[in-house]
């Protein structure tokens, strides 16, 4: 695989997958604290087979990162907000 030169990476905290009979969408997108709409920074289209490929492999990769650094937690909160930002905690008052 060769990465072109300059190739800036993406962030992204939320991903929207649709297909087709013959292709896999998938949608990269970052949602910010206090916006109203995600801004999407990627779409991947792949063909099924790929996308089970891609399945597989993250399976695999992730099963490896959790051995070598324990499990990922999926939080269970009731927003989406909450899932990626958590709530929001005013800072503690300074001690006298």
């Amino acid at each position: 695989m060769e990465i072109p030169q300059g190739l800036e990476p993406v962030y992204t905290n939320l991903a929207r997958i649709s297909h087709s009979p013959a292709d896999i969408v998938i949608d990269f997108a970052q949602l910010l604290p206090g916006e109203g709409k995600a801004g999407v920074r990627a779409r991947v289209l792949m063909t099924p087979l790929s996308a089970k490929l891609l399945l597989r492999a993250l399976k695999e990769n992730i099963a490896r990162y959790e051995a070598a650094f324990g499990e990922i937690n999926v939080p269970n909160a009731s927003t989406l907000a909450d899932n990626l930002f958590g709530r929001i905690q005013p800072p503690e008052p300074p001690k006298e």
